[in-house]
């Protein structure tokens, strides 16, 4: 634990949660564009998902634990940079100094901290009211309707579409700053960066175009 009290420490944590939820958001990305692509996969890959015992006992957790200390070392490490700007900091001019993005990182982090609430509450919570509430039988092929049946109101696929926008913002600064706090700083360093601003455009497109898509074409049989 006083590991995790330094500063260096903190912002290892952060960084490592980050790409542990930066392999997440594109093995779901992934999985969803099946949803566009191929209904049929999609729900042969979302029953194994939600049937096997490794990724529902084990990785699930883990990925929920990733996600709360991502966010909790992002309100810590913000309450501490500002605690180390002081009073003298007023006469701050952060957008000359840094871009709008990397100054407000907090916000967008909590429009998708709101966000990932919405998509548990759509998703998650639903997926476990359906096995372990209602004890529902399994059903290897309702996946795809109930995806699409959560884009159905144009009020939720603005939201979320929104929320790419916002996550898309987020990735653009954190991704690339990830590599930097964990002191990766040789030749390959422009690469990884082009690559992560690209991941922080198209993975977050690829998201509002799946919303989008589900919403234009309702299931109508």
């Amino acid at each position: 634990m006083s590991l995790i009290k330094s500063s260096l420490a903190r912002k290892y944590v952060m960084a490592l949660s980050g790409l542990f939820l930066v392999i997440f958001l594109l093995l779901h990305v992934t999985i969803n564009l099946a949803s566009v692509l191929s209904p049929d996969f999609f729900n042969e890959a979302s029953h194994f998902m939600g049937y096997n015992p490794l990724i529902q006992f084990l990785m699930q957790p883990i990925l929920i634990i990733g996600v709360i200390v991502h966010f909790v070392m992002g309100f810590v490490l913000e309450i501490q940079n500002k605690k180390a700007r002081g009073i003298g900091y007023v006469k701050y001019n952060g957008s000359a100094n840094a871009p709008w993005v990397s100054r407000n990182m907090i916000y967008s982090g909590l429009v998708v901290l709101a966000f990932l609430a919405l998509h548990f509450y759509d998703f998650w919570v639903h997926e476990m009211a359906y096995k372990y509430v209602e004890a529902n039988p399994e059903d290897p092929t309702r996946y795809y309707h109930e995806t699409v049946e959560k884009f159905a109101p144009i009020w939720r696929t603005v939201l979320y579409v929104i929320a790419f926008v916002l996550l898309g913002l987020h990735l653009w600064h954190g991704f690339a700053s990830s590599f930097q706090s964990m002191g990766v700083n040789n030749k390959y360093t422009p690469n990884i960066k082009r690559c992560a601003k690209t991941f922080a455009v198209v993975v977050p497109l690829l998201f509002a175009f799946i919303a989008i898509y589900h919403h234009l074409n309702p299931i109508t049989h």
